[in-house]
């Protein structure tokens, strides 16, 4: 037989090149393989509403309207049942959220809440935060909403983490006026950084605009971004969209008793979740939608308007209509649509959840008192029973939830509910359970001592100030 002498060469060829084609194949790859190695790393949206009860969604129990966006995040992700404020009024949750730790371990966080005008009291810059530990971890960080952790510009956003600010620093604003409780001038405005703005609108519509032009930086800012969108709404006073002319007959020293009705209160409702449909469409067109986290919940229970189904009690209480909140967390890349859990949670909780999901963590000299759920949300770990304290200064308020037991002391009564069993809180088992009992009030007796006391003056809503929050 004759060989076809061309046969080895030109395999020994083919192989030749071949392998040279592999090699060159490998070297263009390899930046591209690397580049998908690395992890992506999530955008953050944090959506809070102020003062919104827990049966206020259409999701959670609401029956006289619908709010069908912000449901959205719960059925395309997470429903953690049992979540939880750091407190009962909104600066001192907001605290615990920021620091990931109880409030009561810093001043501003004694205050319940922060003062309309006090320049003196204030989150102190110095103290790393959820914002500035992601902006070190290469995040873009911003804020639009509310703040009221700090008046003066030591004590604003911008030192505290965020690259930008739009909104009020303070605790009620005008939907329309734009301006605090007390009319203060500079610091009771809507800002824009450091600067005044004299942009027109209603709050919540500005705000949620302004979050969209955040998403939109996407396109120019390749940066993974964190968002903190925090609505004034709906805590009053009470106006809804088209209600600019209400504004101008309520004067500056607004109160929560001053008008509204629960039609009000549902249109100042329905506008939050208007805006949170144009966040979670800017998401769609920007293409990103799939590696954000959005989470959605409120700072505290609800007040004069709200639901706080099935739960007693409201805002400025320690019963659980006042520390309950809706929690919704959606991230289509990790979370499965349409989950449930029973993860008892807390504000501060979601500081060490949120740095996990951006490959970092808490300041070593700051440890975070909350828990790190990265792996209960994304469906990896199991349920983990919780301890949580609370106290309020008003009415001399002591709570502590274990596992599924409450103790709970508002003034000179004091209570032991089942959760599990009773979370309306009527069954009072204090008798009937006296060994617990008395362990969980001396539980919450030394934690309490491990904690910075009250400084006489300071606010208590709602038996001081009450007008001003």
């Amino acid at each position: 037989m004759v060989r076809n002498s061309k046969g080895p060469l030109w395999s020994r060829r083919r192989a030749l090149q071949g392998g040279a084609a592999a090699g060159l194949g490998a070297t263009l790859l390899a930046p591209l393989q690397a580049a998908q190695s690395r992890p992506v790393l999530p955008n953050v949206i944090w959506i809070m509403a102020d003062d919104l009860g827990y049966a206020d969604l259409s999701f959670t129990g609401q029956r006289a309207f619908s709010t069908p966006n912000i449901d959205r995040i719960a059925r395309e992700g997470l429903f953690l049942r049992q979540s939880y404020a750091n407190s009962a009024v909104c600066s001192a949750t907001r605290t615990g959220l920021i620091t990931g730790r109880y409030q009561y371990r810093l001043r501003v966080g004694l205050e319940e809440p922060v003062g309309t005008g006090d320049a003196k009291i204030g989150l102190e810059p110095d103290h790393p935060t959820l914002p500035s530990l992601l902006r070190a971890a290469g995040y873009r960080t911003s804020l639009v909403g509310k703040w009221h952790l700090g008046l003066s510009d030591r004590y604003g956003p911008l030192a505290s983490g965020y690259d930008s600010f739009y909104g009020v620093p303070f605790g009620a604003a005008d939907y329309f006026r734009h301006r605090s409780s007390d009319g203060i001038a500079r610091s009771g405005q809507l800002f824009d950084g450091r600067e005044p703005s004299d942009e027109d609108g209603y709050l919540t519509e500005l705000f949620s605009r302004r979050a969209v032009r955040e998403i939109e930086t996407v396109r120019e800012d390749r940066r993974p971004f964190f968002l903190s969108l925090h609505y004034t709404a709906p805590h009053w006073p009470w106006e809804g969209p088209e209600d600019r002319a209400v504004a101008a007959t309520l004067g500056n020293n607004l109160q929560h008793r001053d008008g509204g009705n629960l039609e009000t209160y549902k249109r100042m409702v329905l506008s939050m979740d208007q805006g949170v449909g144009t966040v979670l469409a800017a998401l769609d067109r920007a293409g990103v939608a799939r590696d954000t986290i959005v989470v959605f919940t409120s700072d505290n229970g609800g007040e004069r308007f709200s639901d706080t189904w099935p739960f007693i009690g409201q805002k400025g209480e320690l019963l659980e209509g006042g520390i309950r909140v809706p929690l919704f967390v959606r991230w289509p890349s990790r979370i499965r649509a349409g989950q449930r859990s029973e993860q008892v949670n807390i504000s501060m909780d979601w500081m060490p959840t949120l740095l996990a999901a951006a490959g970092t963590r808490p300041h070593p000299d700051y440890p975070s008192d909350g828990l790190d759920l990265l792996g209960v949300i994304t469906g990896g770990a199991a349920v983990q029973p919780r301890r949580l304290f609370w106290r309020y200064k008003a009415s001399s308020q002591s709570a502590l939830r274990d596992g599924d037991w409450k103790y709970l002391k508002i003034g000179t009564h004091e209570y032991l509910f089942n959760l599990a069993s009773d979370e309306r809180e009527r069954a009072d088992l204090s008798r009937r359970e006296a060994g617990r009992f008395a362990s969980m009030k001396q539980q919450w007796a030394a934690w309490s001592e491990s904690m910075l006391p009250y400084p006489e003056g300071s606010v208590a809503y709602p038996n001081t100030g009450a007008d001003r929050y």
